[in-house]
């Protein structure tokens, strides 16, 4: 019988440049007090959804948020076990990074127009959109092999842009944009993922 796990896949909090509407991609900024509090509430929407281990991306917004949840999700003063694995960072956007969606159209005409009408192009200094779910599909894949049991429920922390992309290539359907704290829930088999769909 094919062994299936289900994995949750969440947005961090909120962090100043999420605010501000500027690109991180893989500049590494951590949570806003908001965003601390969207962890917190990210833990208790996931309180008996069965969720034994908690793996996250390594820049720190994602990191926290995991750790929050991994400590309000605990038993006692022991909190789940956190392994942190960079390849479920943010898509590295290369120029774009730093700046509002406004600044990137002044600064960069010709990169922002062709990534507002191919979302998969890279702008210079950019990671692909194909390398990034190659490495978003090993990510998922040793969470579904390496952590615990077969039965045991594993949260995956990323980044919006990530996330959405590993769900589009999986499915075919790219989901809207996220929320931070939002949640897609999926079914991972050694075979590849399936059923991703929000958590209401």
């Amino acid at each position: 019988m094919e062994r299936s796990r289900l994995v949750y896949l969440a947005r961090h909090g909120e962090t100043a440049w999420n605010l501000e509407g500027r690109w991180q991609g893989q500049t590494d900024i951590g949570l806003n007090q908001r965003g601390r509090e969207q962890a917190a509430a990210l833990a208790e929407r996931l309180r008996g959804h069965g969720v034994r281990w908690v793996r996250a991306s390594d820049l720190a917004r994602a990191r926290e948020t995991a750790e929050i949840v991994a400590r309000v999700l605990g038993t006692g003063d022991v909190a789940l076990r956190l392994p942190i694995d960079p390849a479920l960072r943010e898509r590295g956007y290369g120029v774009f990074e730093g700046l509002t969606r406004d600044q990137c159209a002044a600064q960069h005409p010709v990169a922002w127009a062709c990534y507002m009408a191919d979302r998969t192009f890279a702008p210079p200094g950019a990671e692909r959109q194909d390398q990034l779910v190659r490495r978003m599909r090993e990510a998922v894949h040793r969470a579904h092999d390496e952590d615990g049991a077969a039965d045991e429920t594993v949260l995956i922390v990323s980044h919006g842009g990530a996330i959405r992309a590993l769900v589009h290539a999986a499915t075919g359907v790219r989901p809207p944009p996220m929320d931070n704290g939002a949640v897609v829930r999926l079914v991972v088999t050694a075979a590849g993922i399936r059923g991703a769909e929000p958590l209401g």
